[in-house]
């Protein structure tokens, strides 16, 4: 894979950015998003494919791209499909600080140092060309306000845009409502993006330990989430996981 188009987490990680204060929206489901992105870039390179509501290994061959080969070798090792939301729901302990320091090299972000309440030091992202992100934005407005169906790289961004929570981020108020709607619809243009973007959701939602049985599932969602707030998902740690990401840089 070459290195002059920007992948999928670089491109979810920039729209997250904050211009105006250098922090990162939705920090905690942003961990998860990247880790899904990852799924999606490996299989827009060919190197993995969706196997039901698993992700299988087609090709090991390495991307060229160290954070997504890591990945992908973590995925080979496995020796079977591996379920997207446990997948998406393990430790990715340094995910984005592994992401931001990458943007940093490539020159697209640098870091300022400052300190929380006059004592803690903290390190926020300012972007060093912001027509990068306006061109990033630029494709998600042009596929909501046209309604033509985007390239699978654009609409599997805005899938997980959206399972991330970054729809009230890019599109605030009541006035981005619509737009937030047809965010959301842009979901099902892209069968990955779609896959990996619920299960993002599954685990926020505390749904891991049920299998997604296919578009019906998804109109019993509301149901799987009311049940998991009295039973907490079984074959996901989702309390470490937790607790690594608010370990994690949270700006």
């Amino acid at each position: 894979m070459g290195r002059s188009r920007r992948t999928l987490p670089e491109e979810l990680l920039l729209l997250a950015l904050d211009p105006a204060t250098g922090t990162t929206a939705q920090p905690q489901s942003l961990d998860l998003g990247l880790a899904g992105a990852q799924l999606v870039e490996l299989a827009l390179a060919g190197r993995i494919a969706p196997d039901g509501d698993r992700i299988a290994v087609v090709v090991p061959r390495p991307t060229g791209d160290p954070t997504l080969d890591c990945a992908l070798e973590l995925l080979r090792r496995r020796g079977a499909p591996v379920r997207a939301v446990h997948w998406i729901g393990g430790p990715r302990l340094g995910l984005r600080q592994t992401y931001l320091s990458h943007l940093e090299r490539c020159g697209m972000v640098h870091a300022v140092a400052g300190q929380m309440c006059g004592v803690l030091p903290t390190t926020r992202y300012q972007a060093t060309d912001n027509e990068i992100s306006r061109e990033i934005r630029a494709r998600l407005d042009s596929a909501i306000r046209t309604g033509v169906p985007p390239d699978p790289r654009t609409a599997a961004l805005a899938a997980l845009a959206h399972a991330v929570g970054l729809g009230k981020h890019l599109y605030p108020g009541n006035e981005g409502r619509s737009s937030r709607s047809r965010l959301r619809d842009l979901i099902r243009h892209d069968p990955m993006g779609g896959l990996v973007a619920h299960a993002v959701m599954d685990v926020q939602n505390g749904a891991a330990a049920q299998p997604r049985r296919g578009p019906a599932a998804t109109g019993r969602q509301g149901a799987a989430g009311a049940r998991s707030a009295a039973e907490p998902a079984r074959g996901v740690p989702m309390q470490p996981h937790r607790g690594s990401m608010a370990r994690a840089v949270a700006h």
